[in-house]
């Protein structure tokens, strides 16, 4: 068979703007699975039973979820904004301007803290007024962010690094972990990191930011949560959750999810996990 001409086209790439628009992911010469890149609302999910107990509408590709100072909290991705939802109606209370692309929630017991994936930086914001508190300057494209320690910790993806910042928004410290850092939480005297590209996670020292130690867990490791007594780390890439101990980094048993777990949650029984690319939720008891 005689060669062929390829024509090489450049493509911009650019965020879904719109939530009717879709994404397809190539499998092969042949074929392509498309779908929407993200709806604009938020499940509710009755713990007792497993059942859904409603959709709400919220902003444009909502991504993070947190409840706090008795609200729920989401950041639209695409909307540049986060909005406080009644938990029991799941109704929109208010809505407050963030940085680019929030992305990750935290919460020090007065203020919410965005982190805003595409200006790098963080965005404090009173919880009882909504009232702008400041914009902080991080890593690149900071994605998680947590408050341990009496201080704010971010999990700069595209820095392989971590920022360490007083609750004043002055820089503590920043703390080189390993490859695109996506999840972070704190336990005992540690801060650990999840490394998405490193397949691992990282300990920091939480007085110093010295690091104690990296271990691996699997591919994709995204989304973190500490259970009070072990590490749960959603890991994306083998669509499974592994269960950690925090004392030695040893991976103690992994469990099956759906396809792409990203995030995860827990409420004070089981384990909840997202699962972005099969639009299910994994669960499954702690102990």
């Amino acid at each position: 068979m005689p060669a062929m001409g390829v024509e090489i086209i450049t493509l911009e790439s650019k965020p879904v703007e719109q939530t009717t628009e879709f994404v397809g992911t190539i499998k092969s010469r042949r074929t392509a699975d498309i779908q929407p890149q993200v709806e604009g609302f938020i499940t509710r999910i009755r713990v007792k039973d497993n059942t859904v107990a409603g959709t709400f509408t919220v902003g444009k590709r909502p991504v993070a979820l947190l409840y706090a100072a008795s609200s729920l909290w989401v950041a639209n991705y695409l909307g540049n904004n986060i909005m406080k939802v009644s938990p029991s109606t799941g109704a929109v209370l208010a809505t407050y301007n963030t940085g680019e692309g929030p992305g990750g929630l935290a919460f020090d017991g007065t203020n919410i803290w965005v982190a805003n994936r595409l200006s790098n930086n963080v965005t404090k914001i009173k919880a009882s007024t909504g009232a702008l508190q400041g914009t902080y300057a991080v890593g690149k494209r900071p994605v998680g962010i947590a408050f341990f320690a009496g201080s704010i910790w971010t999990a700069n993806n595209n820095s392989n690094s971590v920022t360490r910042l007083s609750t004043a928004g002055a820089v503590q410290g920043t703390f080189a972990v390993g490859r695109a850092p996506f999840g972070i939480v704190g336990a005992g005297d540690s801060v650990y990191v999840s490394n998405f590209f490193g397949k691992s996670i990282s300990r920091l020292r939480s007085t110093d930011g010295f690091t104690l130690g990296t271990y691996d867990v699997g591919d994709g490791a995204a989304g973190m949560l500490y259970d009070g007594t072990n590490l749960w780390v959603a890991c994306h890439g083998d669509d499974v959750v592994a269960k950690v101990s925090p004392a030695t980094g040893f991976v103690i048993t992994k469990y099956a999810t759906g396809n792409g777990p990203f995030s995860i949650a827990f409420d004070g029984v089981r384990v909840w996990i997202p699962n972005s690319g099969s639009d299910s939720v994994s669960v499954t008891a702690a102990n």
